[in-house]
């Protein structure tokens, strides 16, 4: 037998031939361990202190370092305080039955039989030995800590196989804002919206080309710019947009998503969508001889649409004179000013301040004048600000809630190899591969892809106006007013909620019982109201102590709402995008409010 110590495991075995070499290696036959039983005691020939001590330095300084040979242990290479094999094997039997957890010399596994051949341990043998402290008690972590401290090149190169990969993210860095173009039905808004896409080179030459030939073709020479848009063809058909329509484009310092939202009444709905989505609104007024009377007087969308802006929570208004090339007004500075002067009144009435929340600019659609470029002082000598693009561009920063819950509702969806959800980031931060929640219906969904305006991107943040992909749900299995939401905080939902509403236009009155359709963030739902609360003092606040049987035009009431089914809504002061809402019945706002408290 030779003189050579006993391993206590298989891994310092590996250590010791790995020290002596290949002609060494030939001392340790497969007859020194038994492992017919596993649960019997391990059997270790024992041998005299001098003869471990005699091994070469290099040796006993790997048997200082390893954790086994302090001075605690029960066996050191095979040799305990006598000399005696039984009191080696009283002392190792502990080991088998308990085997600590670190360090994994001390582990004792299912011993595996020694490989025939002689030639000394190899990287797979580590690799053997690896697997095989998989089947003992410790599990993969505590095996991924051991691995680490290890000083050798082999399992060096194993642990950055067990790190995740890093992902390079990508995110648009420039500021995102929400344009949503409103105005009466033929002001000019597709068009305009066209035009900036053309100056911004967002549409090449050979598409506006075929534009042009196609609506020549229909006798529709003036709407060539608007198809860039109103990409539906019964659309171009009629020259009037139903659907919101969506581009972008950037300057220097923003990244502007468009939302071409219709003028006709008939698609008001479809408007108070793009509206929820736009941090800023820009109302096209047409300064030609009575297009403006039109859009302007009882019955145009030009009111309403500036009220829904305002309800919707669009913080900035930029009012455009547009058709101001028109033979009809050519260039006057009376004109524009008549236009400028009806419509302040009506707005500050809104609640826009025309210090710093209103903008006007005279401008051409049709020619791009005042759009990129400012108008050039012989077309309009009287007009020296900035162009529209450029007043955009200037505008204060918006506050984002970056560090909230993540927030989408969803505005609409298709089926595109997956589930496609389409809609505006309100709240908080996602990135890909995370898992969200899907309100109301608490589905759990996992984000596979993300584009940021059609570019695909690995995260995204609020005011993106952006497409999910989702794992875990079916396209029929959503509508439009669900919200994608953090699965730590996710979004209030509810059916009965109390709000505080302002009734705007109603001829009759209102009171319990009251059914109407509410529009609140994305989402449109039959509402109707349970009960009159108290009516509210338009300008001291007080509220009245008896409850009010109705409520009429140009008051202001708490009432308890009931909706038809559950919805995702948060109280307004916790998060305005998300409390506020209007009424509609017969094709006519109503009423404007905001959710008090969710009651169930």
């Amino acid at each position: 037998m030779s003189n050579n110590g006993a391993p206590d495991s298989w891994e310092n075995q590996a250590e010791v031939v790995g020290e002596k070499g290949a002609n060494d290696s030939n001392e340790l036959s497969p007859k020194t361990f038994s492992t017919l039983n596993v649960n019997a005691v391990e059997f270790v020939p024992s041998f005299c202190t001098k003869a471990s001590q005699d091994e070469s330095p290099t040796k006993s300084q790997k048997s200082e370092s390893s954790p086994t040979s302090s001075e605690g242990s029960p066996v050191m290479n095979g040799c305990g305080e006598g000399d005696n094999g039984d009191n080696v094997a009283a002392s190792a039997s502990p080991r088998v039955e308990e085997p600590p957890p670190v360090p994994p010399a001390t582990a004792v596994a299912p011993v595996p039989e020694v490989p025939p051949d002689d030639s000394s341990p190899t990287a797979d043998s580590w690799e053997n030995e690896a697997d095989n402290a998989l089947l003992t008690e410790d599990n993969n972590e505590a095996d991924e800590e051991e691995t680490e401290p290890q000083e050798d090149g082999e399992l060096a190169k194993k642990v950055p196989k067990k790190k995740p990969p890093r992902v390079e993210d990508t995110r648009s860095k420039k500021e995102h804002v929400n344009v949503v173009f409103i105005g009466h039905v033929d002001a000019g808004k597709s068009t305009i919206g066209g035009q900036i896409m053309s100056l911004t080179g967002m549409v090449d030459k050979r598409t506006l080309e075929k534009y042009e030939r196609e609506a020549r073709e229909k006798s529709r020479e003036s709407w060539y710019l608007s198809w860039a848009l109103d990409t539906n063809q019964e659309e171009r058909d009629k020259g009037k947009t139903v659907e919101v329509g969506r581009a972008y484009f950037e300057t220097d310092r923003k990244h502007f998503t468009i939302l071409d939202a219709p003028g006709h009444k008939s698609f008001v709905p479809n408007m108070i969508g793009g509206a929820a989505q736009a941090d800023l609104a820009v109302l096209v007024i047409s300064a030609r001889k009575g297009e403006f009377e039109t859009g302007f007087d009882r019955g145009g969308q030009t009111r309403e649409h500036a009220m829904l802006a305002k309800t919707a929570g669009v913080k900035h208004l930029v009012a455009l004179v547009n058709k101001m090339d028109d033979p009809t007004v050519n260039w006057e500075e009376k004109r524009y000013n008549e236009c400028r002067d009806k419509i302040m009144p009506y707005l500050k009435k809104l609640g826009f301040n025309p210090a710093k929340d209103l903008s006007f600019l005279p401008v051409s659609g049709q020619t791009g004048q005042g759009l990129l470029e400012r108008v050039s002082e012989e077309v309009c000598p009287w007009y020296r600000g900035p162009s529209f693009i450029q007043l955009i561009d200037e505008l204060p920063s918006l506050n984002r809630k970056m560090d909230g819950p993540f927030i989408m509702p969803v505005v609409d969806k298709y089926k595109d190899m997956g589930t496609v959800l389409m809609g505006k980031v309100e709240a908080g931060t996602t990135r890909k591969g995370s898992l969200l929640f899907l309100m109301p219906n608490r589905v759990h969904v996992t984000v596979d892809q993300l584009w940021s305006d059609d570019i695909e991107v690995t995260s995204i943040g609020p005011g993106e106006n952006v497409k999910v992909k989702l794992k875990g749900i079916e396209e029929e299995d959503v509508s439009p007013g669900f919200v994608l939401c953090d699965t730590i905080d996710p979004i209030t939902t509810g059916k009965v909620f109390d709000a505080q509403v302002v009734i705007l236009e109603h001829k009759s009155i209102i009171c319990a019982g009251y059914s109407a359709v509410m529009h609140i963030h994305c989402a449109a739902e039959e509402v109707t109201v349970k009960a009159l609360i108290c009516l509210v003092d338009k300008k001291t606040g007080d509220k009245s102590k008896t409850r009010p049987r109705f409520v009429k035009q140009d008051q202001v009431a708490i009432m308890r709402i009931e909706c038809a089914g559950i919805i995702c809504l948060e109280p307004f002061k916790k998060f305005a995008q998300m409390g506020r809402f209007t009424l509609r019945d017969e094709n006519k706002t109503i009423a404007i409010g905001k959710v008090l408290k969710v009651v169930e």
